[in-house]
């Protein structure tokens, strides 16, 4: 892709500090449009199809209700067989993986920008990002957020309303904020 050869992405998918460039100005305006009038497309396939354009890649049987939202697209990877229900949000300014069969309740958030604690550092509107990886088989339950720099694990289910600041392993039920292990989630065999 185009953008890969801004240095400006390149430090903000590094997780390095960065400033917005026009390239990446463009980019996020004019992917922006394009969500705004594939959000209003009523036709499921269509729809689908135009927000799947938009992400670096997705699987089999890619599914998204209005309203679906991003900040580039070009950082978010997804496996076969997803579903995101009604008001997802991934800010994807660093790089976001979403596993096979994974499923989104509605107003679920995925957010990778680290804002500076600093506020000299932050007024300069300077950012870091950390990387959202989501694994096989996971649920994540609706209004759930997931934080900067999480990893979950396949098999995981996040309950609705937990906020999750750290990652977790395979086979469990997190919830709460911040989340914590409710049970183990072991598959029937």
């Amino acid at each position: 892709m185009e953008i890969d050869n801004d240095p400006a992405y390149q430090q903000m998918i590094n997780g390095d500090l960065y400033m917005e460039s026009p390239k990446l100005l463009k980019l996020r305006n004019d992917v922006r449009g394009k969500i705004m009038k594939y959000n209003q497309i009523a036709d499921n396939d269509e729809r689908n199809a135009g927000m799947a354009s938009l992400l670096r890649s997705v699987g089999d049987r890619f599914f998204v209700e209005p309203t679906f939202e991003f900040s580039y697209g070009v950082n978010i990877t997804i496996g076969n067989h997803f579903y995101a229900n009604h008001g997802v949000e991934i800010c994807d300014e660093g790089q976001v993986t979403i596993g096979n069969d994974c499923k989104f309740g509605p107003k679920v958030g995925l957010y990778t920008p680290v804002h500076p604690l600093d506020p000299t550092v932050r007024r300069t509107e300077a950012e870091r990002t950390a990387p959202i990886t989501i694994g096989n088989d996971c649920w994540i339950g609706g209004s759930a957020m997931i934080l900067p720099g999480v990893t979950l694990g396949n098999n995981v289910v996040v309950g609705a309303g937990s906020v999750v600041t750290h990652s977790f392993p395979d086979n469990v039920v997190v919830v709460g904020n911040p989340a914590r292990v409710l049970k183990e989630n072991k598959p029937s065999a």
